[in-house]
């Protein structure tokens, strides 16, 4: 695989060797299985049907819809023309859909339902690149195509030139742009990565070196493959020939589970933190003596030392009572492993994972970098790391903290932006993440905060907020705490209760003195593991949650920081003028 440059010859490989299932999608209750033959010629045929639209090497086309077996074919098709897609968000607000449109250039748009396509901006077609829309599973508009005519038309000009691929896919090379990734943008307007062929077939490679499963097995996709995340990960699952299963909805996460029975799936800290949380209560809630021995258990999976994972005679009694059982329900029984990205993993949560007995890990990186990083290994697992370099990546800190990394997985620079792209990408090819780190005498990587997010107090001590926030968001009761205080004496948070929980511990009407003290008693216990001006001193209870309609999260869900300083400006005043 060492040879391979494009991504059309990765997952030509995959193909290859596929002699079964490449993927699967839920569609109203129902798997829709399609195998290596079926995904191969439907490619195809969009592939040539976008060429009869006109369609060419570095043309840009917007890729609106979710996760999906017809995802992953309309992706492919364009890359096999030499052209990018442009993914774009189910949750992307309708004013920054306009906006990357606009930017992008893009001069068609392929979007999933009717309810996408009433999202999008009512002047769509009047950009001045646009050409055509295609609907992946109806007409939703006058003069729109549907997939099955995109299909068509590609038949049709394949009978006519059989050839045609063959020689697109040919021309392409390495450094061709494969995708225009727009970042969420936490602050400003987003910005769109370039990404080339070689960024994505050498992160994948190196990626499929380091994930601790056998392949080919089943997986589970759940985050958007509009996040570099997920996209990286079905290039690696493409390429090993492992069946994808695209789930319908995560309110039937277990159930797909016990389905699929995944030996892998990339995942969030939150969703792993909610799983944890969830059997904790369940425990808590048994009674008699299996109560008592699922929560020894799970009291010592808690305590599980990633670092020197040699089970003792306890655990593996653990294990037989209780820890096999919740292998095979709810996680199917074959899973091995989860990564998880995007945030910072509690070591509790990560600890109660691996104790379970599924490898649990940590991996780093960016959209800018294709996006991995650094990534776990099995027998290197260290707690809070997010594990050491992958193949031909460097990394090093600055001397103000910032991480810096290098190799063969940074952008090619930000769309029609030169200004951005020079204040990321030094002259000598440093890649300035904006995260601020520690590397250990062994290269384990720690993450400590974000350079733009740490604040000074009037004191004159920094604060690095994202630690605490994650350590008060471990506890199921809270979805969001913003640690508060540049220029004050002290730290103060807003803390958003999660709603589901709330309701289903504390009724449909809870008391909000009963939540507060609740609340309270969290912080204190975190509070109890910091340092004096880093305990959080008061804080202001948000009952309503953070959406991306309102302007609190960004389509990835993480906070928008400003916003919910600017949304709640006079409740962060009170919390430092009252007594």
């Amino acid at each position: 695989m060492n040879s391979i440059s494009t991504v059309c010859e990765l997952v030509d490989f995959g193909l290859d060797h596929n002699p079964g299932i490449v993927a699967s999608t839920k569609r109203d209750g129902v798997w829709n299985d399609t195998d290596a033959t079926t995904f191969r010629a439907r490619m195809r045929a969009c592939a040539a049907g976008f060429h009869s639209l006109g369609v060419r090497s570095g043309d840009r086309v917007a890729l609106h819809a979710e996760n999906s077996t017809e995802w992953l074919i309309i992706d492919q098709a364009l890359l096999r023309l030499g052209a990018a897609s442009v993914p774009i968000y189910t949750t992307q607000p309708e004013g920054q859909i306009a906006y990357i449109v606009r930017d992008a250039g893009v001069c068609g748009y392929v979007v999933s339902t009717k309810e996408l396509y009433d999202g999008c901006p009512a002047d769509l077609m009047s950009n001045p690149d646009m050409q055509w829309i295609v609907g992946l599973f109806g007409q939703y508009t006058d003069g729109m195509l549907t997939m099955e005519e995109l299909i068509n038309r590609g038949e049709a000009q394949l009978s006519e030139t059989p050839d045609l691929l063959d020689q697109t896919t040919n021309a392409v090379s390495g450094e061709d742009l494969a995708t225009l990734c727009y970042t969420s943008g936490t602050t400003g307007d987003p910005k769109g990565v370039m990404l080339t062929h070689t960024n994505f077939t050498t992160n994948a490679i190196a990626v499929s070196e380091r994930l601790p499963f056998d392949v080919p097995a089943p997986v589970l996709s759940f985050l958007p493959m509009s996040h570099s995340l997920e996209r990286i990960a079905t290039f690696f699952y493409l390429s090993k020939s492992c069946p994808i299963y695209f789930i319908e909805t995560t309110d039937e996460l277990l159930q797909d589970l016990a389905h699929v029975k995944p030996a892998h799936m990339t995942t969030v800290p939150r969703l792993l933190e909610k799983v944890h949380a969830g059997m904790m209560a369940k425990a808590a809630a048994t009674k008699g003596i299996p109560g008592m021995i699922a929560r020894w258990a799970f009291e010592r999976a808690e305590q599980f030392d990633v670092e020197n994972p040699k089970p003792t005679l306890l655990d593996k009694l653990a294990d037989k009572l209780v820890y096999s059982k919740v292998r095979a329900e709810p996680f199917g029984g074959n899973l091995e492993a989860l990564t998880s990205g995007g945030a910072a993993l509690s070591p509790k949560v990560q600890a109660f994972i691996n104790g379970l007995g599924i490898c649990c890990g940590q991996g780093y990186g960016l959209t800018e970098t294709s996006p991995v990083i650094t990534l776990y290994e099995r027998d290197q697992m260290r707690p809070r790391s997010v594990g050491r370099t992958i193949r031909d990546v460097e990394v090093k800190i600055a001397e103000d903290g910032e991480i810096l990394t290098r190799g063969p997985h940074i952008m090619r620079g930000y769309y029609n932006n030169p200004e951005a792209t020079a204040e990321t990408i030094a002259e000598d090819g440093w890649l300035h993440t904006g995260d601020i780190g520690e590397l250990d005498k062994d290269g384990h990587l720690y993450i400590t905060d974000r350079k733009k997010q740490l604040f000074k107090l009037s004191t004159g001590k920094y604060i690095a907020p994202v630690p605490i926030e994650v350590a008060l968001a471990s506890n199921a009761l809270i979805e969001h705490a913003v640690v508060i205080g540049p220029e004050f004496k002290f730290c103060s948070a807003l803390i958003v209760t999660d709603a589901a929980y709330v309701e289903s511990s504390f009724g449909t009407d809870p008391d909000e003195d009963v939540l507060r003290a609740k609340v309270q008693d969290i912080i204190d216990q975190v509070n109890q593991t910091l340092p004096p001006h880093e305990q959080v001193k008061k804080f202001h209870l948000i009952t309503e949650p953070f959406t991306i309609d309102g302007g609190e999260l960004t389509p990835t869900l993480k906070v928008r920081r400003k916003n919910v300083f600017a949304r709640y400006e006079k409740e962060i005043k009170a919390l430092y003028t009252s007594s």
